[in-house]
């Protein structure tokens, strides 16, 4: 790895850190650079899994104040995020690896639509909040679903998990951000663990980004609320496209 990769990986880890404790997308800044430099799709999933943990967790502690009040909620909802995030990665370890490789640019894809449809998806949030909706049955197995998707795959993870916390609970937006973020360094965390037990990552590329995410996690996401909402979007948007044809023409 040249002094110029590092630094890119390292950057990129900081973009993630921040991004991931506002909005929810961080891995459409790493994966596309690991992949830039040569990485297998499966072996870039692992390293990035891994590297983000700890700028997880330094996002959730940004967010502790909200969460006061949550403790048995956060440890409810937790559970189904560890068992998701076992799951996810009992799929990736076990599938071909031609398997990830067609599916990860569909999920990328979709990554693209949830970010660029995410205002109107907050709108409607606060619509349903103002009706007074309350926590529905299936938000178990929502953040179950959720788990699963980012132990497989984390890009967008957390607007998943933010669309399924704010259609069933009646409470504040930073409340239920402060919960998704909680709830993603859970699946974060518990696919990190699996992957170093069972996986094979590329330790160099992982301390980069778990170095770079644990200072994006605290000054990346100021960084990130100077931007524009539309510019970031955008900015997240064509990474991931870039990342997504990449992945399709490695293909043929």
């Amino acid at each position: 790895m040249s002094p110029w990769e590092a630094l890119a990986i390292l950057l990129a880890g900081i973009g993630a850190g921040g991004v991931n404790a506002v909005v929810g997308s961080g891995t459409l800044f790493t994966f596309p650079v690991l992949l830039a430099f040569g990485y297998p799709p499966v072996t870039a999933s692992i390293s990035n899994s891994i590297g983000l943990a700890p700028g997880a967790l330094t996002g959730t502690f940004g967010y502790r104040r909200e969460l006061r009040g949550q403790g048995r909620r956060v440890v409810r909802l937790a559970a189904m995020s560890c068992l998701g995030a076992v799951t996810g990665g009992v799929l990736l370890l076990n599938l071909p690896s031609e398997v990830f490789e067609r599916v990860v640019p569909v999920l990328i894809g979709l990554a693209c639509v949830l970010i660029v449809v995410q205002p109107r998806i907050a709108a409607w949030l606060r619509k349903r909040r103002h009706a007074g909706s309350r926590r529905g049955p299936l938000l178990p197995l929502g953040v179950y679903a959720a788990g699963t998707y980012g132990g497989y795959f984390a890009a967008a993870q957390g607007i998943v998990l933010i669309s399924i916390l704010g259609t069933a609970l009646d409470d504040d937006m930073q409340r239920v951000n402060a919960l998704k973020n909680a709830l993603a360094a859970t699946v974060n965390a518990t696919a990190a663990v699996f992957y170093i037990t069972f996986g094979s990552p590329s330790w160099p590329a992982a301390a980069l980004i778990a170095a770079g995410s644990i200072i994006g996690g605290y000054a990346g996401a100021r960084l990130g609320r100077k931007l524009k909402p539309f510019a970031l979007r955008g900015l997240v948007v064509a990474v991931g496209l870039t990342a997504a044809a990449q992945l399709v023409l490695e293909q043929f």
